[in-house]
């Protein structure tokens, strides 16, 4: 195997490879290390490379492997966002109001340290992850291997852009309006949204008053299966790789292109065209489709989304330098802080009716299909200059199917859904009943199958 196909080869073959003896975990480091140092500059996916630190693990654990250590993830190389604590680095939520290093590693860290995984780096996000695009003052503007002129999304952005360039093959993400989804759609990857709780946030972590959800990227559904594995609480349906390899069966799947209130945005063509294209593709591996809005509630989304600004006073209060923060983040904390807190208790009070009321569709069929982003992945700088309001609103109308979701919290997904002529991701969104990664990791599998969106690579990253 040749080193690019090496770097692509996904999450789940590595380890294969490196189990087998057919690979070391040093040459995996190494060789993500190569590749970060050389297409890296122009990307600016990672905030800080552990170089030394990683090539260090990859030789104890190619120690341990001979030793028969036989951990799931032993010697594999996977990239952490910078919303997560490593132990001895700071947690720099894109901003440079934070310089005290974490004291231990976050608990999603701790569990890929346990499998055997290796951290090669922490990856860049936007500042206090408030954005579906990731630029900061401080570290820059990250961008996507498919387009460099476009944002890979966020707040996951560099993440997403390590995983689509073949540095790792899977990094962490978390999503509070959809964060993982979005620089999935926008990247060509895999993204699910498992279902609330399902991995561990650790105690006192700011959640956004209960919208976060912790999980990764990566570019395969059985690379996304083993890394939950490792880092989730088992579900009662069993192991997500279980899932992620059986045949779905015939679905009952609703098409919706509505977009939920109160948001208003309008669909691009092209994103249009590709989610009815894949609406067509299911139809033709004998799933059921047929056109079904949810029952989406105005008022409740509005009330989560204080939720949301809440969430950036929150982490602007607990930072050591507060003042800091760029001049649109200082706007979302004003935000915020003036947000009264009886609505913030209404949103909680009301979200178990809100889940209840929205699941009702799933009395009729097994899945819903939308559209993941309703636009190409922006160009890089289109909120440049601007303030709060101005980029609250644009994100808004970029991202408007994603964030329900995360107040109800059932698993969702972004899928690829092709490319434009020119070579730009196209993506779409599957959402499940509550507690149903099952019934999403197998559909997205079947269509990976058929689609192979995981054998196209970025001119770039060649």
């Amino acid at each position: 195997m040749d080193a690019v196909d090496l770097a692509f080869a996904g999450l789940a073959r590595q380890a294969e490879l490196v189990a087998a003896g057919e690979v070391s975990s040093r040459e995996l480091v190494d060789l993500a290390l190569a590749r970060i140092e050389r297409l890296d500059p122009r990307l600016n996916a990672f905030r800080v490379v552990f170089g030394e630190r990683a090539r260090v693990e990859a030789d104890q654990a190619d120690a341990r492997r001979a030793a028969g250590d036989a951990r799931p993830l032993l010697g594999v190389p996977v990239a952490v966002k910078d919303d997560m604590d490593v132990a001895g680095e700071p947690t720099c939520l894109g901003t440079r109001g934070v310089r005290a290093p974490a004291a231990a590693d976050s608990a999603i860290v701790r569990r890929l340290r346990d499998a055997g995984a290796i951290v090669v780096g922490k990856t860049n996000v936007p500042e206090l992850t408030l954005w579906p695009f990731t630029e900061t003052a401080t570290w820059g503007a990250t961008r996507n291997p498919w387009d460099p002129d476009r944002t890979p999304g966020g707040s996951s952005g560099g993440s997403a852009s390590a995983v689509a360039a073949g540095f790792v093959a899977a990094a962490t993400a978390s999503d509070g309006l959809g964060s993982i989804r979005i620089p999935a759609a926008c990247c060509g990857l895999f993204g699910l949204k498992a279902q609330k709780g399902r991995v561990p946030l650790d105690p006192g972590v700011n959640d956004w008053h209960g919208l976060v959800h912790y999980g990764t990227v990566t570019r395969t559904v059985r690379d996304t299966a083993l890394f939950l594995d490792v880092v989730a609480d088992r579900p009662s349906w069993g192991a997500f790789a279980d899932a992620a390899a059986r045949a779905p069966g015939p679905l009952r799947i609703a098409l919706s292109l509505k977009v939920p209130p109160p948001l208003a945005a309008p669909l691009d063509a092209r994103v249009r065209d590709a989610v009815l294209a894949l609406a067509d593709t299911l139809r033709g591996l004998g799933h059921s489709v047929i056109e079904r809005d949810p029952d989406y509630d105005a008022a409740v989304l509005a009330r989560a989304l204080s939720r949301y600004v809440c969430g950036a006073a929150d982490a602007a209060a607990a930072l050591e330098r507060p003042d800091a923060l760029e001049r649109r983040t200082r706007g979302m904390v004003r935000i915020g802080r003036a947000v009264p807190r009886s609505v913030l208790a209404r949103s909680r009070a009301e979200e178990a009716e809100a889940a209840a009321r929205i699941a009702r569709l799933w009395d009729d069929v097994d899945v819903l299909l939308t559209p993941a982003i309703t636009q190409l992945p922006l160009p890089v700088g289109r909120f440049e200059g601007r303030g709060a309001l101005w980029t609250f609103n644009g994100s808004g109308r970029f991202v408007p199917h994603l964030g329900w979701w995360n107040l109800t919290g059932q698993p969702a997904a972004s899928v690829p859904a092709g490319f434009t002529p020119d070579g730009v991701p196209l993506a779409a969104q599957l959402v499940g009943r509550a507690d149903d990664e099952a019934t999403l990791l197998s559909l997205a599998a079947q269509l990976e199958a058929e689609l192979d969106w995981a054998g196209r690579r970025p001119e770039l990253a060649a």
